[in-house]
Parts: C-alpha cells; structure tokens; sequence
C-alpha cells in the first residue's frame, strides 16, 4: 500500500480514542464499528486577501484542506449565493458539475482513492452521493460500484450509469443499503467511500461554508440551515466555523438551524428530548420526499446533535405538504429544485428577524416535481 499519506494525518475515533493510518484501507473503528474523525494537525484557512487570482474552485481553500495537488477535479465549487428575501440567502450547489451538494465531499473521497489505489471502490447512496462518486471515480480511472435502496429516483440511477460505475439495487430503505455496502467494504483491496464513515468527505464539504464567508467578505450570516439526515453537511459546516473561529477569521459562530422531514426526525426528536443520542428509532424509515435525509439511525447522531447544541442552533421539521409547496414556491422564483433540496426553504423561508443561508443542494431534474 503506498506511503504517501503517512505522517499527514491519522484516523482518530472519537468514541474511544483509536488510532489508524489514513494510508490504509479501514473505514471504521476496529473497536467500536464507529465512523472515524480526521486528526490533520492544525488547519489554517487563508485569509481573505490572499484568495484573489486563486483557482476558481473549492481547491482554492487548500491550506484548510487535509489533501492537495488534486488529479481528479471536475471545478466543483464556487456555487453563487443568491438573495431571496431581505433575510435568506439561497447557495445553489445544484449547480455542482453532478447537480448536487456531494461532490465537494466526493471529490475528496476519489482523491484519496486514487492515492491508495485500491482494486475496487464502492459506496451506498440514496443517490446524489452515489452519482457523484461515480462521477469522480470515473474521472479517476477506478472502477467504482454504487448501492442504492430500490425506488431510487430514476434520473439518478441513469446519472450512476452513465458515468460507468456497476450499480446494486438493494430491496428495503436506505439503511439496508448501507448494510449491504458495510458487507462488501470488508473484501480485501476495495475502498469503501463511504460519505458517512470517512472524515475526508466532511472535510470537502466544509468548504460550503467557506465559500459562503469569502462572499459575504469575511463574515457569515447569523444562521446556517441545513437538510440532515447523516448529518454530511452539517458537520462540515461546524468544521469550518470551528476553524475560522479559532484562526480569528470571524468573531461569533452562526447558529446551525438542521432541518428533517416530519416522517423521518429521529434526530429532532432526540433533540427536543434533551438526549445526548438517539432515542429508540426504527431500524427502517417512513415514507418522504425527502429521500436524501431519509436516515432512520445516523451514525453520527451524537456529534451531529453536540454540533447543533454547541452553535447554539436547533432543529425543525417539515410535512410532506410543505415540502411540495415549497418546491413549487423556489420554481416560481425560477429555482426547479430537487425534494430533497427545499426542505430548509420550507422551514425558514418566513425569517425576518436575522439573516440566513439555505442550500439549494439538488437539481429538481434529479426527481421532478413532487406528486399532489
């Protein structure tokens, strides 16, 4: 196994403090099965000033991200930041190269596979993190297969296709999935790119809110809202916050505002409760629109809820009603968006009394229009 990320960076379970090298094939911690953080020493971000004439992507945060020189780049990044209302600012990372959110955190994925070069690579998806590592697997010359819940949306199963990745529809939710994906991460030289269990893919999609504090020219609006079902974005959005704070970049943390659908709320529900971690959720998840955060048991319920907490955040849910009005509403203003995608829309689109961000982060094309 190639030597060239020793020494950089280690993986470090933040249950019960194992260690691994992050030159080797592990997904998870040996002891406890858990999902790994990142230990990349000191991070700094750069300032403001010095960003100009720098690559006009996400690559141009290198100094806050644990790996550089990327070969596989499609120019993910730089989503524009667009006004709504006198309150809430839309981020529209449907505009990403595969129409979502997940290739900020999927490229680091496939650059970090293409570093270890393994015989295989495979991830479980609802989707969108599905076609974007396929996408970049592609773009890096592995071979790549995908696992995804039957009922996925069709548009996203000819995306995972059309990029050549082997797709295995899997009967049951998204938690069967990731099970049967689990099983296939244990043969010997496969990668499993995993966008909960890998802190590499928290670590791209940080840049969200980079990106979010070089427009606003070095500040950050007073809340951040985010869809979370594994919590991918949320957590990267606490990276980056907790990094900018700590280098002086700015002087107050934005409250995480972390929005699920009413059918799938196991984290709300923990949060309302007072619960440091999930309450007694169902192994398998009621129907939604909002399939992409359709997540029953999240891995990362307690760094997820931790993260919320210590932003001084909260979290709110959505009917399936307001779903479907609300994608109709971001149409009207002329922004056709996934089901998923609209969910922070429906819960703070009304906002007057403080200045929010929400993520456009799912092409509507990717599902169409939500039934009546």
């Amino acid at each position: 196994m190639p030597d060239m990320l020793a020494g950089v960076a280690t993986y470090l379970c933040p249950q019960d403090g194992t260690r691994a090298r992050t030159d080797t094939l592990t997904w998870c911690c040996p002891v406890c099965g858990g999902p790994w953080d990142l230990d990349a020493g000191v991070l700094s971000p750069a300032p403001l000033n010095s960003l100009t004439g720098r690559v006009n992507s996400l690559w141009r945060y290198e100094e806050a991200l644990p790996l550089a020189d990327p070969a596989v780049s499609l120019g993910e990044g730089r989503t524009p930041l667009v006004p709504l209302t006198a309150s809430v600012s839309a981020k529209l990372d449907f505009l990403m190269p595969t129409l979502s959110f997940k290739d900020r955190g999927a490229v680091m994925l496939a650059e970090l596979a293409r570093r270890l070069a393994p015989e295989r690579v495979v991830a479980d998806s609802s989707g969108n993190a599905g076609t974007a590592l396929a996408a970049y697997c592609a773009r890096a010359g592995l071979p790549c297969t995908v696992y995804v819940p039957e009922g996925t949306s069709p548009k996203k199963t000819e995306q995972i296709r059309a990029h050549g990745a082997r797709m295995e529809i899997v009967p049951g939710d998204r938690e069967a999935t990731a099970r049967a994906a689990r099983a296939a991460a244990g043969s010997p030289g496969t990668f499993y790119a995993s966008h909960v269990h890998n802190p590499y893919f928290l670590h791209g999609t940080k840049t969200y809110v980079y990106e979010m504090w070089e427009d606003l020219g070095g500040t950050l609006p007073d809340a951040i809202a985010v869809p979370v079902g594994n919590g991918t974005l949320l957590l990267g959005a606490a990276l980056a916050t907790s990094e900018l704070l700590a280098q002086g970049l700015i002087d107050r943390r934005p409250a995480l505002i972390a929005v699920q659908a009413e059918a799938v709320s196991p984290l709300a529900t923990a949060f309302r409760a007072g619960s440091e971690g999930l309450l007694d959720a169902p192994d398998t998840a009621s129907s939604t629109l909002a399939e992409g955060i359709a997540i029953p048991r999240p891995p990362r319920a307690r760094q997820i809820l931790a993260a919320v907490r210590e932003s001084g955040g909260t979290f709110l849910t959505v009917s399936e009603d307001r779903i479907r009005a609300a994608q109709l509403d971001l149409a009207a203003r002329g922004f056709f968006v996934e089901t998923t995608g609209v969910v922070c829309w429906a819960a703070v689109g009304d906002w007057t009394d403080s200045s929010v961000v929400v993520p456009l982060c799912g092409a509507g094309l990717k599902t169409g229009l939500a039934p009546p």
